[in-house]
């Protein structure tokens, strides 16, 4: 049974259709915004899996190449290789709004697969994904507590619009993706350009409102083509086993929540559970993953209590109140910027290189090829949480953070006509409890200054969290793990003093008011100019001049009709100079020449080198040229590459010359001087002039 549901949004129409296509996905939906169309399935397995305490939920989104018309850029020409960035960044897009709004003890495996099949380049797949993967879910056998809606907001002249086309973004000081559910906002992913805390709610709330008819065709559809959802059979519970083990474990869980040091709180935690099995006997070894979640359950119970009626933290803090920080500068030698930010436990030494333009990053899209000339990327090593674990690739969480992070500090990066490298900022994460992702911000900060790289404002981030129980809410500035991991918000703000940067906020309950959201905006902005305040007393501006170890790179102007001499047959001299020297040389078709070297010897050799094939002929100047045609009136002498003058037979010697040949042969060097450059640029040259002088 096919079904269809149609809006309007900005000017375009936005469309949802399912029972046509991938009629065996336990859901499956069509969504068409512009030219752009999307195919969204979802699919559960019948059976749950076993040993597990998580949600079992994955999620893919493919951006096919075909989409855009275009080949892949791979060896074998083939979409279905390891997810670019880009695919990455939006999988967890679809994830983090959805996963929080299935049932707690759903353990069945739950596939979601966005396939983007057409693209006009102009409206992005992005929030159509989420939009499908809710409508997919909602008319499916799949239990869901949804729908849920998604749109980009981006104000552009001070006018919020919905869903801007590239092009547009290009314009907008705000560009956030907002997602909710009929009643409240869930996820908020975005950046600004300095754009005050109220701004950003307004933007947050118009996108709320501007997503309820999408809610509104998904319930539609739902009624029309909904299948019956799953019955999921509640858990078999040991009241007696519960009750010995809470009851043995309770004091010393007591004990360690108000530990503030993390590894002294994991091993009280162990020691919970230790106690707890042995206080069951041997008869409930094989039952240690239910009471080890038991456990679980319990802590995030008190901790909560503890914050909600106690008004105490884990770590003894106030509501408000920012972990200790240290900052350092330059400590790498070699290294073109450095820095390392510790806040509380967590610790990110960040590290800045600069590059030339050849560094710069280049992504396929079916948007077209996109070339980055800035740079993040954050590492979490395994031993960063005391754990031992296999080196792999990045995980999607490191993508994601380095993102983020990256786009906190984007607004601040010169423009290449300002600074003319390419900036890699590396975020190696040393130690970790909480909010690792803002330390990456402010130490990228740091060291992006101490590269002198002359960012336009200082960028600090802060995480807040939140604990409500319907009654009682507080909210947290700067969380450490156990608080991101009980608590109900993961919220994070980056900013100068300014205003804005970033946004994304998670939510695992039904959503956020308004209210909470002021709150936490409010509370992030005193944490934020407080950590700028101590950013500030160990570098408060960017150092006046780069590293003597980056390279230097020299930008010089010639003329158009000299850009073939440079260039030279098939590039032969252009090749030639980068050689020599080891410098990467471009000229664009206007005659702008970009010199990349490694130090400044080498620099001085490239120029000198661009300069004599460049440079004009200047009257009264002493050239060693080489003849390259004899005539009866004269010689005509090369004394610049491409450049020819002529020595009339006049002008060969002090006494008359009967013949050319007398004095000069052709493949002869010969010193002359410049007498004249007439209007036309014809070049007159003396040899006798220049007779009894040398070159300098």
């Amino acid at each position: 049974m096919i079904k269809t549901s149609t809006i309007e949004i900005n000017g375009r129409n936005l469309h949802i259709e399912t029972g046509r296509i991938a009629k065996q996905a336990s859901g499956s939906v069509v969504v068409t915004f512009g030219e752009t169309v999307i195919l969204v399935t979802a699919v559960s397995s019948e059976e749950e899996r076993e040993g597990t305490d998580f949600l079992p939920l994955s999620v893919e989104y493919k951006e096919m190449s075909y989409a855009g018309g275009r080949f892949p850029g791979n060896y074998f020409r083939r979409d279905m290789g390891r997810p670019g960035e880009r695919e990455t960044l939006t999988s967890r897009l679809i994830d983090r709004p959805l996963r929080p709004l299935f049932p707690e003890n759903y353990y069945n495996e739950i596939q979601i697969i966005a396939n983007v099949l057409s693209s006009d380049r102009q409206n992005e797949a992005d929030v159509l994904a989420i939009l499908g993967a809710s409508a997919a879910l909602e008319v499916s056998d799949i239990p869901f507590n949804g729908p849920v809606a998604a749109v980009r907001v981006g104000r552009i002249n001070g006018q919020f619009v919905i869903n801007p086309t590239i092009l547009e973004q290009e314009e907008c000081d705000i560009n956030l993706i907002v997602a909710g559910t009929k009643t409240a906002v869930v996820m908020v992913e975005g950046g600004a350009e300095f754009v005050s805390e109220a701004d950003m709610i307004d933007a947050v709330f118009f996108g709320h409102q501007a997503m309820q008819p999408m809610i509104d065709m998904q319930v539609e559809l739902k009624r029309e083509a909904g299948k019956p959802k799953r019955q999921i059979q509640a858990p078999v519970r040991d009241d007696e086993m519960e009750r010995k083990a809470i009851e043995t474990a309770t004091p010393l869980i007591r004990d360690a929540i108000t530990t503030s040091d993390k590894g002294d709180r994991r091993n009280k935690r162990d020691l919970a559970l230790k106690s707890a099995m042995d206080a069951l006997g041997e008869g409930y070894a094989d039952r240690k993953s239910r009471i080890k979640e038991l456990m679980d359950g319990l802590e995030k119970k008190m901790v909560r209590k503890m914050m909600l009626e106690e008004g105490r933290r884990i770590d003894g803090r106030s509501f408000t109140e920012v972990r200790p920080i240290e900052c350092m500068v330059g400590v790498l030698p070699r290294v073109h910027g450095s820095a390392i930010f510790t806040r509380g436990e967590t610790q990110a030494m960040v590290l800045t290189t600069l590059g030339t333009e050849m560094d710069e990053q280049r992504i396929d899209t079916i948007y077209g090829n996109i070339f980055r000339n800035f740079i993040l990327h954050y590492n979490f090593p395994p031993y960063s949480v005391g754990e031992v674990k296999r080196l792999a690739g990045p995980s999607r969480r490191e993508i994601g953070h380095g993102n983020l992070a990256r786009r906190a500090l984007l607004p601040v990066i010169p423009g290449k006509e300002d600074f003319q490298y390419a900036v890699r900022v590396v975020s190696e994460i040393l130690e970790s409890n909480g909010s690792s992702s803002m330390a990456s911000v402010c130490g990228g900060s740091l060291s992006l200054m101490d590269a002198g790289v002359p960012i336009k404002a200082a960028v600090a981030g802060v995480a807040m969290g939140l604990v409500s129980d319907g009654e009682k809410m507080v909210v947290l500035t700067d969380i450490i793990g156990d608080e991101d991991h009980y608590g109900d918000m993961d919220f994070k703000v980056t900013g100068t003093k300014d205003g804005v940067t970033a946004l994304q906020m998670d939510i695992k309950i039904d959503g956020v008011t308004r209210e909470i959201m002021e709150k936490a905006l409010a509370q992030a902005k005193d944490g934020r100019i407080h950590i700028l305040n101590i950013m500030n007393q160990t570098i408060s501006q960017s150092r006046s001049k780069v590293s003597e170890y980056a390279p230097i790179i020299v930008k010089l102007k010639i003329k158009t009709e000299k850009i073939k001499l440079l260039i030279g047959p098939g590039g032969k001299n252009i090749k030639e100079i980068s050689a020599k020297s080891d410098s990467a040389i471009n000229v664009d078709d206007e005659g702008n020449v970009t010199v990349s070297s490694p130090d400044e010897e080498t620099s001085k050799l490239a120029l000198g080198m661009i300069n004599e094939i460049t440079q004009d002929a200047e009257i009264g100047k002493l050239y060693k040229g080489k003849v390259r045609k004899i005539m009866d009136f004269g010689a005509f002498v090369e004394i610049l590459p491409g450049t020819d003058g002529l020595i009339h037979i006049s002008q060969l010697d002090k006494e008359r010359v009967a013949k050319v040949t007398d004095i000069l042969n052709e493949g002869d060097e010969v010193l002359v001087k410049v007498l004249d450059i007439d209007k036309n640029g014809k070049i007159s040259l003396s040899r006798k002039a220049a007779l009894g002088e040398s070159l300098k």
